[in-house]
């Protein structure tokens, strides 16, 4: 596997946390606003690579990796991963600081005065319940079945190589390029004597098994909490195609929505664009303060 090509990276960070340890790196300038880059479901801190090398430098950037993703630790034994917990880590880790996050809008609504800015790449900013409520109990029952089986299995990791991995990444995820795939590799696995094995706490299963789906008032009550001004980079063949549905509201105090006229994939292939839409809004008046 290649070098690790994160132009600029100033250094590798470990938080400390009560289960072991957050993981993080950092690039820009230590006495810039901060700007907090959180990663997607079973990604990493890697995620960013290619992107942040192309953003102002003047400010400051840490990518983190979440319990059980990438170099972070895994949760204690008996203890299941939910997007409450993962909130809770994005507090530890902001430490009461103003911020512009990257995707991740449940924080921005339950913390809102510690946001200034949110930025969303073709993620949603909550999730409605409006076709998951006969569902929901289904995913709160496979969490805790999946997660003791998972502590009953007295089974080693599985060893893979390198060639296994990407094409077993690359299938699930049609929006990657070989590229990206590697870069998420590089510090989503770690190197034994026959291969490669994942770092990713096996715990860790489908998405919605620990996602919150909000009703439609608690929706529009988070929407009026909401105080960053908000980015939102939507490709027209990416999720939102997908699902069909309105998630925001024009309640929101400055929302600025920018159609990629490019599928998704492309648009990790041409990242050049989409950092030149977050370096305008990141430099946009409502500038962050350090």
């Amino acid at each position: 596997m290649g070098e690790n090509a994160a132009t600029g990276l100033i250094s590798e960070l470990k938080l400390a946390a009560p289960w072991g340890h957050i993981a993080a790196k950092a690039w820009g300038s230590l006495q810039g606003p901060p700007v907090l880059c959180l990663h997607g479901w079973l990604d990493n801190a890697n995620s960013f690579d290619r992107l942040i090398p192309l953003l102002p430098q003047d400010f400051y950037y840490v990518a983190m990796d979440f319990g059980g993703h990438g170099l972070s630790s895994h949760y204690s034994s008996g203890v299941p991963y939910y997007h409450q917990t993962f909130v809770s880590e994005i507090r530890r880790v902001v430490a009461g600081k103003k911020q512009c996050i990257f995707r991740h809008g449940v924080f921005s609504c339950i913390f809102p005065e510690m946001v200034n800015k949110l930025i969303l790449l073709d993620s949603p900013l909550l999730l409605l319940e409006s076709n998951e409520v006969e569902n929901l109990l289904t995913y709160k029952r496979r969490t805790i079945e999946h997660m003791l089986q998972v502590e009953a299995s007295q089974e080693p990791s599985r060893v893979y190589s390198l060639k296994q991995l990407l094409q077993r990444l690359l299938k699930s995820n049609s929006h990657l390029n070989e590229e990206c795939g590697e870069l998420l590799l590089q510090r989503g696995t770690t190197k034994v004597a026959t291969g490669l094995v994942l770092n990713r706490d096996q715990k860790i299963s489908w998405p919605e098994n620990s996602f919150d789906f909000l009703s439609r008032e608690l929706y529009a009550h988070s929407i009026r909490k909401l105080q960053a001004h908000v980015l939102f980079i939507k490709a027209v063949h990416g999720y939102f195609d997908v699902r069909r549905e309105s998630y925001y509201s024009k309640e929101s105090l400055s929302f600025m929505i920018h159609t990629l006229k490019s599928t998704l994939k492309e648009r990790f292939q041409f990242v050049e664009h989409v950092a030149s839409i977050i370096s305008s809004f990141l430099q946009h008046k409502h500038m962050l303060t350090a």
